[in-house]
């Protein structure tokens, strides 16, 4: 993948400033805010985020496309401040995409972002299944599959801008399998 400078600043910042907003938002307050919980939040919903946006441009580079992710830096301080009273709006940016493109290839960019959270989703299952290794190792993989399956459902809505709506109109059959495969998997944490 090629980026440049002004990208990478941006993915930086949109990361760290997104699980910024879900350390707040689990934390219950700025004052019980600990580094371990800003951990816990960037390796579940930061970097859900990250890759989520980063298979964005990696298939529509694939498809010769020009993708470049850009922040939004009010999105961003509306996330951080919404965070403070307990839920996240949480749209920090995204990749823009120049060129020729289908319907097709704009359904496939589309549903990358979504599945890559439905596949972060399984593998927190996973572990949250075969792994009983204490309190906050468990928290973790909770969390995980938590977030990034609501990534992957509040993507799939199906009205524009949201991915949903370009997998929509590309592919029924296969939005309604992301859609059921998203959610299924979000219903499922709370029962894990």
């Amino acid at each position: 993948m090629r980026f440049n400078e002004k990208e990478i600043k941006d993915l930086i910042f949109a990361g760290i400033f997104i699980s910024l907003a879900f350390a707040i938002l689990l934390s219950g307050s700025i004052l019980n805010l600990k580094f371990s919980i800003f951990i816990i939040a960037f390796f579940t919903a930061g970097i859900g985020f990250l890759f989520h946006e980063l298979m964005h441009k990696y298939i529509a580079q694939r498809y010769r496309l020009f993708a470049e992710f850009r922040a939004n830096y009010g999105m961003i301080f509306l996330a951080v401040l919404f965070s403070f009273f307990g839920f996240i709006i949480a749209a920090p940016g995204a990749v823009y995409i120049h060129g020729y493109i289908t319907r097709e290839k704009n359904g496939k960019i589309s549903l990358a972002g979504p599945m890559t959270n439905i596949v972060l989703a399984i593998l927190f299952f996973i572990l949250l299944l075969i792994l009983n290794t204490g309190k906050t190792l468990q928290a973790f993989f909770s969390f995980g599959l938590t977030i990034n399956s609501l990534l992957a459902v509040f993507n799939m809505i199906p009205l524009m801008p949201f991915d949903g709506a370009k997998v929509f109109a590309w592919n029924k059959r296969i939005y309604w399998i992301a859609l059921a495969l998203s959610a299924g998997l979000f219903i499922s944490s709370f029962f894990v």
